[in-house]
Order: C-alpha cells, then sequence, then structure tokens
C-alpha cells in the first residue's frame, strides 16, 4: 500500500509568506525554509517582524484569500488523488491554508496552528509533532504504508530521503546540488509519472 506525501507552499501553492512580503512591502518575509532550514528559527524571525510592524492574522488572511493555487496543481492533485492516497503536510498553520485547501478540493492536511490573542496579534506557534514532516512519514510506515515524498526546501528532505521514493519539485539550485541523487522535476506531468512509476515499482 502506498501513500504519497505533498509539501503545500512552493509545491502546490504560491508561498504565503513571500505573498505576504510583497503586499506588505516588507521584504525581510521574503525568507522561507528554502533559505532558512531551522524552521523554529524563522518562525521567530517571522512573528518579530509582525509585532514590529503592527500586523496580526487578519492582514495575513486577507492576503491568504488573493492567493490561488499555481498553475495546474489542482488538475495534478486530482490526478494524483484518482491513483490512490495523498497527504499534504505542510508547516503551515491552519488559520492560513483552509482558504487554499478550498481551492484544491479540500485534500487531506497535515500542519500546525497559531496561537493568536484576541486583538488578533499572532503571539506563537503550536507545532503538532517535532519535526513534523518526518514523524508524519515515519508513523505512516508504521502503519503498513509505502511513502512517496515530494518536496522543495530544506524542511522535506528528511520525508524525501526517508521514503520508498522521494523527489524535489521546483526547488533551488542549492538544494538539487546538494542532493543529486534526489530526482529533481519542474512540470507537475513529470512528477505524476514518477510517483505512478514508484508505486508500480
Amino acid at each position: 500500500m502506498h501513500i504519497t506525501c505533498l509539501d503545500l507552499e512552493g509545491v502546490l501553492v504560491p508561498e504565503i509568506w513571500i505573498a505576504f512580503s510583497e503586499a506588505t512591502g516588507i521584504p525581510e518575509l521574503t525568507r522561507t525554509t528554502r533559505d532558512e532550514p531551522d524552521y523554529g528559527k524563522l518562525m521567530d524571525f517571522r512573528l518579530g517582524v509582525l509585532r514590529e510592524h503592527g500586523l496580526g492574522l487578519k492582514e495575513i488572511q486577507d492576503v491568504i484569500a488573493t492567493i490561488d493555487p499555481l498553475p495546474g496543481a489542482k488538475e495534478f492533485l486530482d490526478e494524483l488523488r484518482a491513483e490512490g492516497q495523498a497527504i499534504i503536510i505542510s508547516d503551515t498553520f491552519t488559520q492560513f491554508a483552509q482558504p487554499l485547501m478550498k481551492k484544491l478540493g479540500w485534500p487531506t492536511l497535515f500542519c500546525n496552528e497559531l496561537e493568536v490573542a484576541e486583538g488578533g496579534e499572532v503571539t506563537g506557534i503550536r507545532m503538532r509533532c517535532p519535526d513534523s514532516k518526518l514523524t508524519t512519514v515515519r508513523a505512516l510506515q508504521s502503519c503498513g504504508f509505502d511513502t512517496i515524498a515530494a518536496g522543495d526546501s530544506h524542511n522535506d528532505l528528511g520525508m524525501i530521503l526517508a521514503s520508498k521514493a522521494g523527489f524535489l519539485f521546483r526547488s533551488t539550485d542549492a538544494i538539487k546540488a546538494e542532493h543529486p541523487e534526489l530526482p529533481a522535476f519542474e512540470e507537475y506531468d513529470d512528477l505524476l509519472a514518477a510517483i505512478r512509476q514508484a508505486i508500480a515499482a
């Protein structure tokens, strides 16, 4: 039995924080897990920038409402889900993801929670579990699934490397150079073909 595990941002939808950076004109918020492997450190930095500029959850959600999935992402996901089970495993937050999940046809999503004060200030994060992507893949494997995984960033490498088959999708040149053993794709059709081949193997 196989289950495919996909990253969300950069793979199926644009990077939320980059879109928010562009909307607010705050260049510091363009940093993502492609740039900073330590997710806790990255989020502490982001929350500090939000506090500095007096921005809260509402402002972020207003931007997210304008974001659409990447071209071809929903069709890719629909085809993939017709072939077998698929889960999106993301370090994003439920308060961010709901509008995007609606546009993707409500796929299964495992992610985290924001801690938000009554006034809308984002005060912290509540991670679902430590090293959530790798931990989730290991848990699925313990249930009898062979996992196939794809992502684009440093925080996806654990689940990619631990899976029966793992792929980079629209990743950076630096990450591809660090892991030349991982097949890297730029188009959904090529990724779908590689996943189908892994399922059949």
